[in-house]
């Protein structure tokens, strides 16, 4: 026996919605505080950050110009101080002269070179540091020059070089310190920093104004009815009426628009199944019974040696079988789905004969002609084939038999095409065909018919059960000269040949 001292590990805590992360609650307070929710705000620094970066890409070589403008501009005062030195006498000039020419160029000393030999025009005391040289001669200086002149150091020396233009001279050099061009790029940049703040701001705001009228009131007037639809589809406030736009925000406005419609449809068609649902919930027991009590009554009849008794029971038998097993599943839509299927290989022409005459075809009124095989098969279940085919052919005898000046008379042909392992099953009728405003939601529940009292559920039922086994019904066409519907089924494996048989 275990030792009852011995404590046992402590149980985990429940992990659930209120259970904090650990560290997710600063990260994911982090991320809000950089990155707002909103997408007006995001759109704010996202402007803002794009105007900033397009500064600081053209802030190199605005710096490097403004350098190559004030050392050009010291190259030329200097090189007309060095005019003025040589126009005193033998070309000397005393020192007091020579250091006010220079200081009015704000340069160290002035050289200039004549067919290869360089000569002295002002010079200052010899100079304790080597300055470094910049050769104007060769081009603009480099974008990174002014980030040196900035941050290299105090006290240097610049030997500036370039093309003359008051002289007549093969170059002009001059040596000037640097820190009037630090002072004077600094403040530059601290302008350029301003300036650049100031547009950034104003081309901010200009372009969140313009995007935010164009785009996110829209979206934002758009998120409102998909979250007003979400909580309250029959809210009229969730109704998104369209703008007209031609743009992705009209289309947006006008698929939305559509969306809800179709959704309200489909919720009242799935309401209408709920009721449909419970009401056969509740009449199901007692119709068993009912169904069970017709049995009894069939099978007395069966003993009864009436020839037309004996030859109607086949069919009254079928039907009440049906009915109870239908019964037994709550009928068609009374559940959130169909059973799936017991797919076996069915003789399709006995399956379609068998349905007409349950669907009401005879030849003197609508009639029934099928080209179809004898051998030809499917793969299917053989109650819910049943039950696609006498929609089917139901559907098709009672729009013929409203047809103005048909008098119940008219055909329904029956045709088979097998392609790539399908059998393509077409039902084409001489009726008045299908109109067009019923066309888009023909295989909706409560929603295709267009017969006056018709429920519109046959040919919801059909299609639902044609997928259920892997296949489709479709329309294939319609028109004044009737409609063609195509069903599409498995073929049975490797199906016998035979000749057409008419109905």
């Amino acid at each position: 026996m275990a030792d009852a001292s011995v404590s046992a590990p402590p149980e985990p805590a429940p992990a659930g919605p209120s259970a904090p992360e650990p560290d997710g609650g600063a990260r994911r307070y982090a991320r809000r505080l950089f990155w707002p929710g909103g997408l007006s705000s995001r759109l704010l620094i996202l402007t803002v950050l794009f105007a900033a970066l397009a500064v600081l890409l053209i802030l190199p070589l605005s710096l490097a110009q403004y350098e190559d403008r004030w050392l050009s501009d010291r190259v030329r005062a200097a090189e007309l101080a060095s005019l003025a030195a040589d126009a005193a006498p033998n070309q000397v000039v005393s020192d007091k002269l020579a250091s006010q020419l220079l200081n009015g160029a704000g340069v160290v000393s002035v050289a200039v070179q004549s067919d290869g030999v360089r000569r002295l025009v002002l010079a200052a005391p010899r100079m304790a540091r080597t300055p470094y040289l910049v050769d104007l001669r060769e081009g603009p200086t480099s974008i990174f020059a002014p980030f040196e002149t900035l941050f290299a150091g105090q006290d240097r020396m610049v030997r500036v070089v370039a093309r003359p233009r008051f002289r007549d001279v093969d170059f002009v050099e001059i040596v000037v310190p640097d820190a009037p061009l630090r002072k004077e790029l600094t403040v530059y940049l601290v302008r350029l920093w301003i300036i650049a703040a100031l547009i950034c701001a104003a081309f901010g705001v200009l372009v969140f104004l313009s995007l935010n009228a164009f785009f996110v009131r829209p979206m934002q007037r758009i998120t409102r009815a998909m979250e007003r639809f979400r909580a309250d589809p029959e809210d009229p406030l969730a109704h998104v009426q369209p703008s007209g736009r031609r743009d992705e925000i009209g289309r947006a406005e006008a698929e939305l628009d559509r969306m809800q419609a179709d959704l309200r449809v489909a919720l009242n068609a799935r309401a209408r199944l709920a009721a449909l649902g419970e009401a056969v919930a509740k009449i199901n027991h007692d119709l068993r019974n009912m169904l069970t009590s017709a049995q009894i009554a069939s099978e007395r009849l069966a003993s009864s040696g009436d020839p037309k008794v004996a030859q109607a029971m086949p069919r009254l038998e079928r039907a009440l079988d049906r009915a109870v097993t239908l019964a037994t599943d709550v009928l068609a839509y009374g559940k959130s789905e169909e059973p799936a299927p017991n797919v076996a290989a069915v003789p399709l022409l006995a399956a379609i004969e068998a349905a007409a005459e349950d669907a009401g075809l005879t030849p003197e009124g609508v009639r029934l002609e099928c080209s179809i095989a004898p051998g030809e098969r499917v793969m299917a279940d053989s109650d819910q084939l049943y039950r696609i085919l006498v929609n089917l052919l139901r559907n098709a005898r009672e729009a013929i038999a409203v047809r103005p000046g048909r008098d119940g008379h008219g055909r329904i042909v029956v045709t088979l095409e097998r392609r790539g392992g399908d059998s393509y099953v077409r039902f084409a009728d001489d009726g008045p065909g299908i109109p067009e405003r019923v066309q888009g939601r023909l295989f909706q529940p409560f929603s295709g018919s267009s017969r006056p009292g018709g429920a519109g559920l046959g040919l919801a039922i059909a299609r639902e059960l044609a997928q259920g086994h892997g296949g489709d019904l479709v329309l294939l066409k319609t028109g004044r000269d009737g409609a063609t519907f195509e069903l599409r089924l498995p073929s049975a494996p490797e199906p016998q040949a035979g000749r057409g048989k008419g109905g």
